[in-house]
């Protein structure tokens, strides 16, 4: 799975951020921005939680933690600049495959279970994020399964 969130997100690197298309970036912001929004979605956003999404982003983007928290302020500024999740999730479906949105619904499934607990919200977004990439249920449900028996 790493491998393929590392293809669908470029794989860049702290060098060569500048270099790719400018949409190339939105797209990085705008699943950042989806990772955001499902950890402070039960408004309780843990260190924890950042520090897995941060995690996420250094292993994804192969850049420093200062870049993955650049990266993650950007994409909070995003959130509270934009009305709903259509205008992160309509970037993703433009650019991504069935499989590599299944690979981001498997990181927002960490980003769930990061307590060890799903609330009904978490619950509510999850449900709602499948509805937009055009997933199915059984993708869901395969993919939490995935990572709450550890086989990312």
């Amino acid at each position: 799975m790493l491998d393929i969130f590392k293809r669908l997100l470029g794989n860049a690197t702290a060098d060569d951020e500048d270099s790719g298309k400018p949409e190339e970036h939105d797209i990085k912001v705008a699943t950042c921005a989806l990772l955001v929004e499902m950890a402070r979605i039960d408004e309780s956003f843990t260190e924890q939680e950042t520090e897995t999404i941060l995690q996420i982003l250094k292993n994804t983007y192969g850049v420093s933690g200062d870049h993955a928290e650049a990266l993650m302020a950007e994409a909070e500024k995003e959130l509270v600049e934009s009305v709903d999740l259509w205008q992160f999730a309509r970037l993703i479906n433009e650019n991504y495959s069935r499989e590599e949105k299944i690979a981001i619904i498997e990181v927002l499934w960490k980003v769930v279970f990061v307590d060890g607990k799903m609330d009904k919200y978490e619950d509510y977004l999850m449900h709602k994020m499948v509805k937009l990439f055009g997933l199915s249920h059984k993708e869901l449900i395969d993919a939490k399964l995935k990572i709450l028996h550890g086989n990312p």
